[in-house]
């Protein structure tokens, strides 16, 4: 078996180290015996996305968001449709996550449209929502309880029938009010987690994984690891955090 792992805007979407995300689901993979290949696509770098089996796009500030509108709508806004639209996983933290969505109106009132590709929309906003924070999954992305870091100026709402990834236990999520983090569409997974939040949770990572795995090959058993070490620092966070 081999998954081939694409990172989309690697060189202006990776704030608070989301490329962390990548190199956990390499050592995942590499672990398991399982074969893979990771493919950088930069910002300005065509390719029509059909051949990868698992996406990640990391976050990014509103300025560089803005820099990737013209990249969008040369191509690429359609390519990410159609990949997302056919099952193919994608894991898009922050920016990237906001980049589903129909736009982002930015907190001096410039409106950005973005991909559409989800029903959900962004408000920026000068004060910004920060700190560690934790969330339950929903049952449909294996229900585990997520930590993470968020630091977002920008109120995600949902629309109607859009389901999020997952219930806030601790901290802010998309907007800070109704209670709920990121969104969970089809295969894609969105979510204002940095950390990165792969590494501290595990299980969510095997999750996606086996996600792309049972795509391509109609199987989604993964071999167990020894999490000790990864589970101890999410228990950690938990702690810090008064969550049980």
């Amino acid at each position: 078996m081999e998954l081939k792992i694409c990172h989309l805007y690697p060189d202006v979407l990776n704030l608070y180290g989301d490329r962390g995300n990548i190199l956990c689901m390499r050592r995942r993979l590499e672990w398991r015996g399982i074969g893979f290949e990771i493919t950088e696509l930069p910002l300005g770098v065509r390719d029509d996305l059909t051949s990868y089996d698992l996406f990640f796009i990391g976050g990014g500030q509103d300025f560089e968001q803005t820099v990737l509108l013209s990249d969008l709508s040369a191509g690429r806004a359609a390519n990410i449709r159609s990949a997302a639209e056919d099952g193919k996983p994608f894991l898009c933290v922050c920016g990237g996550y906001q980049l589903l969505g129909a736009g982002y109106r930015t907190a001096d009132g410039q409106m950005c449209e973005y991909t559409g590709i989800i029903d959900l929309t962004t408000e920026g906003s000068p004060d910004r929502m920060i700190g560690n924070f934790a969330f339950r999954l929903g049952a449909e992305s294996g229900g585990s309880v997520v930590v993470g870091f968020e630091n977002h100026g920008g109120r995600t709402r949902l629309g109607s029938g859009v389901t999020p990834l997952g219930s806030v236990l601790k901290g802010y999520g998309n907007n800070g009010s109704d209670g709920t983090e990121g969104v969970r569409w089809n295969n894609v997974y969105g979510t204002y987690s940095h950390g990165p939040v792969l590494p501290k949770n595990p299980e969510f990572c095997d999750h996606i994984l086996g996600t792309a795995l049972e795509r391509k090959y109609g199987v989604r058993d993964l071999a167990p690891l020894d999490d000790r070490a990864e589970n101890a620092a999410r228990e950690v966070m938990l702690r810090r955090l008064h969550v049980n």
